[in-house]
């Protein structure tokens, strides 16, 4: 990391001198020139962008795996609240600061009524409800009302295989935790900060799960540790965690990763969570930039060799998903409480002694702690850091030596007399209107070039999501409809608990159902198929831009060949083949971010009235067959068949909704991803090709002009141009020290 702090320090340095020389030659008299404002709108585009560049290491594992406890412990504190709920769908983002700071970002009352309101669908006893109106949190009846009927529920609306029901928590939480934020939210979206000896009572929202509902967004802040402040990491929500929106969001956020740690806790091995979660990761295509953390709780382990068994054979397992796993064997606690040694409790203090006699274990980890540090620095250095710096080296590497031949030709006409002058001045315009036709074809051959990718494109996602010919629509129309409800099985429930009730145990079964197979299998491919359209944007622009990067050098022999005809020395060209700016590095410029998975179907009640008027049916028809004395099947027989018939409308909104929101999906990463993707890169490579074009075209009459006039001091000028020739030429030496030193570490 200090490698790259010291070359971007240069970089910056470079960037800097490189925009000095602009001001220098906008001194002289007549000397402006339109090439200067386009440099240096591209230095300061380049200095915008390593000041703003985020890496982004997202913490990933199961619940109580110790991510959070692994963060504080890089970050030598205890910032992070440790086993938190798994409530909160929040991820923390954690970054060095130069202070403590916890922004809260809290939703606004129409977004936690939004989600009550969804929540409510199908929800038994809702006779205190009218249709009509929205249901508002705000309202005092309505939360008293409401909280009365959660607390009618039976056993089983509060658990959905075997685990809490989620919409019963989400409720329960929002009823409970009322009072506390009240005063905090309002019709828009709140932030809220936490500095310095305030910090820790954020831990407050993150902890408790009727505040931590109300949360939008956490960004911590951190003051101490020697992590980077360009280096974001995040603390995510339970790879296991019982709500299947949890696992989207975390997909979110992996698709912004730059690497991702994934911990596991050396109690519990490699488990069934585990393995799914990382299939999942590996269907994505991301699977290449993860390193595994066996984080070492020393109490469970008898000795060295104990733990070694369980490393071994978690390695073994991860082999089977990532080939030649990168594992490093860790305590983080015990990292943790070393460098908190004075503020630990008495309790913590005695466990911290208690292990430091374990010597095996603990220079074990020690050991870990050491190689994961090295090695992590250096792979986000290498892979993500020295890349973007290399781009940007290059991309001056051409400023540079076209505001050395800037410089060059304007010594080369200053010494000459103003009839020589003329002639230098005129067949170098002769050879401007060729450059400036090429410069023509170029953004003529790219503009084609981006409606021809975007044709292409097109026709792919429209296939890819098409309901008919794509796979991706009819697998999840196949899921509803195959999804099979044992009316039989509800019979009892039906005798106990009634009709409504339990038609949104169904539902809640049903919905639980279809978030985890959307989570789990559909979002993977998705985001691998889009994922699949950027490499194809790359490799589209990466073969046009080979034979314009022949283009421009051909026109630039022919001009160093008429140049060197007029007698005049050539500026050394350094210029390296054009290569395409990496297209995350791009996306980051350009703020482009892949279209959020998560997609919570949208339910209206129409679907409980529709059913209970079906019921109402069945009764009047059960009724009339008593009177004619018909034969009825069984006591539940109208109940049965109104469920059977609720449930046939439930899956029927559900494909229409899942049909609309795919729509909206396809024209949203349509137009606004990957047509924006493609005019951001086809861009970038404009720009580079521009920048090989600016010395040579620029307008030399006026300096002409000035000669003859005799408005210009010619000594003056020529002392200054030399001055900016020796400094450019120190640049370019510069340049090229720092492009050995980056192609070495790369």
């Amino acid at each position: 990391m200090d490698t790259y702090n010291s070359l971007k320090g240069e970089l910056f340095q470079i960037n800097q001198d490189i925009s000095t020389l602009f001001s220098d030659a906008i001194s002289i008299t007549g000397m402006s020139d339109q090439s200067f404002e386009d440099w240096q709108k591209t230095c300061s585009g380049i200095h915008k962008q390593m000041s703003d560049k985020t890496i982004r290491v997202a913490v990933v594992g199961s619940i109580k795996s110790g991510k959070s406890t692994f963060i504080n412990a890089l970050f030598k504190g205890d910032h992070l609240k440790r086993g938190a709920g798994v409530v909160t769908s929040i991820t923390t983002r954690v970054r060095s600061g130069k202070q403590l700071k916890a922004k809260l970002l809290f939703k606004s009352w129409d977004e936690v009524n939004s989600e009550i309101e969804q929540a409510l669908v199908l929800f038994p006893s809702l006779d205190w409800r009218t249709e009509k109106n929205r249901f508002d949190i705000r309202r005092k009846r309505e939360r008293i009302y409401l909280q009365q009927a959660l607390h009618s529920l039976g056993t089983e609306h509060l658990f959905t295989n075997y685990a809490r029901n989620v919409n019963s928590v989400l409720l329960t939480s929002y009823i409970k935790g009322y009072d506390k934020v009240k005063d905090i939210i309002s019709s828009d979206t709140m932030t809220s900060q936490y500095e310095d000896n305030l910090f820790k009572e954020h831990w407050a929202f993150v902890g408790d799960m009727s505040m931590a509902v109300y949360l939008k967004d956490i960004q911590l802040e951190i003051d101490s540790g020697s992590i980077d402040g360009n280096i974001e990491f995040a603390d995510c929500q339970g790879s296991d965690s019982p709500n299947p929106l949890h696992l989207a969001m975390i997909q979110d956020y992996l698709l912004l990763t730059h690497l991702i740690i994934y911990v596991v806790s050396s109690r519990t091995g490699l488990r069934e969570a585990d393995i799914k979660f990382l299939s999942i990761i590996k269907k994505m295509g991301i699977m290449d930039n993860i390193l595994f953390v066996i984080n070492c709780d020393f109490s469970e382990h008898e000795s060295i060799n104990d733990l070694k068994a369980l490393i071994e054979k978690a390695k073994e397992e991860l082999s089977m998903i990532k080939p030649d796993p990168d594992i490093y064997s860790i305590s983080a606690l015990f990292n943790l409480f070393k460098v908190q040694n004075m503020n630990l409790s008495q309790k913590d203090r005695l466990r911290l002694a208690q292990w430091k006699k374990e010597k095996e274990l603990t220079a074990f980890s020690d050991r870990e702690t050491e190689r994961f540090e090295s090695y992590f620095y250096n792979k986000l250095t290498r892979d993500s850091y020295f890349l973007l710096l290399k781009n940007h080296l290059e991309r001056l590497s051409v400023i540079s030596s076209g505001a050395a031949h800037w410089i060059l030709i304007r010594q080369n006409i200053l010494a000459k007399d103003a009839d020589s002058a003329s002639e230098i001045v005129g067949k170098i315009k002769s050879h401007q209107i060729r450059m400036n036709q090429i410069k023509s074809m170029i953004k003529n051959t790219l503009d084609g070039s981006i409606q021809k990718i975007k044709r292409e494109l097109k026709s792919d996602i429209d296939c890819y999501f098409d309901v008919r010919s794509g796979n991706l629509l009819t697998d999840i129309v196949e899921f509803i409809r195959s999804y099979k409800v044992s009316h039989q099985q509800y019979d009892e429930n039906l005798k106990v608990a009634g009709f409504s009730n339990t038609l949104y145990l169904v539902f809640q079964e049903f919905k639980q159902a279809l978030d985890t197979y959307m989570a789990e299998a559909i979002n993977p491919e998705v985001i691998r198929f889009v994922r699949e359209k950027e490499t194809r944007i790359k490799e589209y622009f990466d073969s046009i831009a080979g034979p314009f990067d022949v283009m421009i050098q051909d026109a630039n022999a022919e001009y160093n060949s008429m140049i060197g005809s007029l007698e005049i020395k050539r500026s050394q060209n350094n210029q390296k083949r054009i290569e395409l700016a990496d297209i995350n590095a791009i996306k980051d410029i350009t703020g482009l971010a892949f279209p959020p998975a998560v997609a919570p179907m949208r339910y209206t009640a129409k679907m409980k009235t529709d059913a209970v008027i079906r019921l109402g049916f069945y009764t009047v028809i059960k009724i009339l067959k008593r009177l004619f004395k018909k034969s009825i099947q069984s006591k539940n027989e109208d109940e049965i068949r109104a469920l059977r018939g609720g449930v046939l409308r439930v899956k029927r909104e559900t494909e229409r909704s899942i049909v609309f929101h795919f729509k909206d999906y396809q024209e949203n990463i349509k137009f606004q991803y990957i047509n924006k993707l493609v005019e951001a890169v086809s861009k970038s490579l404009y720009e580079s090709l521009l920048d090989r074009f600016q010395a040579y075209v620029t307008d030399l009459s006026n300096i002409v002009e000035l000669i003859n006039n005799k408005l210009i001091d010619k000594q003056r000028t020529t002392e200054i141009l030399r001055e900016m020739e020796q400094s450019s030429r120190e640049i370019d030496g510069r340049i090229n020290i720092i492009r050995e030193k980056i192609e070495s570490t790369v």
